[in-house]
């Protein structure tokens, strides 16, 4: 899929797709796929981005979310063109089985492997209660790099001089508290946020279905 196919389905702006993705890509979100050379209705060379199935769920997620349905039936066609004409033989219909049997496979072993992290991070939290980014990391066993990233591409959380903040539509969910004062040291004011009991579920959950990577 181009990244022209991604703009026209999200109805936006060319440029501004190309951005979203070398913005993603320097987050190491995705990797920076290969830009190719086309022509466009007027004869005009322009460049594009030819995106996989997996990049291209992360693209529209941080574009215009609610156009996923949309990808998906997109994906469904390019699909079904591709595998239509391939079984004319039952050697080639057993391969085809065979790879869709062990794509399928390697999915479900993923997500098993994610459940029993999910469950443990709900057993943790009813102990511990909120907690800080780093201790947030630690428990879901994410890179503080990419968790971060993480955080700012799906507009959970922003940068504030520095600090790490969440959006007001978080803290009005009660996914975050937020606590302010004065260093008794230096007399330094400080904001400090902190994930709920609630919070750490819920971004626990994203973030397994995220590292899972469950439409790729």
């Amino acid at each position: 899929m181009s990244s022209r196919e991604i703009a026209d389905l999200v109805e936006s702006r060319h440029d501004s797709v190309k951005r979203t993705v070398e913005r993603l890509a320097e987050r190491a979100v995705i990797q920076l796929p290969p830009m190719v050379e086309v022509k466009n209705h007027q004869n005009q060379t322009t460049y594009e981005y030819r995106i996989g199935k997996r990049d291209s769920y992360v693209i529209v997620a941080q574009l215009s979310p609610e156009f996923t349905a949309r990808l998906v039936d997109c994906w469904q066609a390019l699909e079904q063109h591709q595998i239509s004409h391939i079984p004319q033989t039952l050697p080639d219909a057993l391969r085809l089985a065979a790879d869709l049997a062990e794509h399928n496979q390697a999915l479900e072993s993923q997500l098993a492997d994610a459940a029993p992290k999910v469950a443990f991070v709900d057993r943790y939290v009813d102990a511990r209660g909120s907690m800080t980014f780093r201790q947030v990391c630690k428990l879901i066993e994410a890179k503080e790099p990419e968790f971060r990233g993480f955080l700012l591409d799906r507009r959970i959380m922003y940068r504030l001089n520095g600090t790490m903040l969440p959006y007001q539509n978080h803290i009005d969910a009660k996914r975050f508290e937020v606590k302010t004062g004065t260093n008794i040291t230096n007399a330094h004011a400080f904001t400090q946020s902190r994930f709920t009991t609630k919070g750490i579920r819920w971004v626990a959950g994203l973030w397994a279905e995220y590292k899972v990577g469950y439409m790729a």
